[in-house]
């Protein structure tokens, strides 16, 4: 299965707890519901962080990946916050 559409990237290798989620939060508030962003990071925390965040303000997590120490999250926007 292919991976949907992105509409925005999220850059956020070499930051650590909290800033992943702050900048994540800031990108969710200036795109549309429906779009979908991509997010690469470093910090393992990014893996709960993310899933809490997603659950908390409900929005969707598509895809969850490592490799070779850096994560990939795709994340649609299903509200505005």
């Amino acid at each position: 299965m292919s991976d949907p559409e992105v509409q925005t990237t999220l850059d956020a290798r070499g930051l650590f707890c909290p800033e992943p989620v702050m900048m994540l939060h800031n990108t969710i508030a200036d795109i549309d519901i429906g779009n979908v962003v991509e997010i690469l990071a470093t910090d393992p925390s990014t893996k709960r962080d993310f899933v809490k965040f997603c659950s908390f303000l409900g929005h969707e997590m598509l895809a969850s990946e490592e490799t070779d120490g850096e994560f990939r999250f795709l994340i649609r926007k299903m509200s505005d916050d």
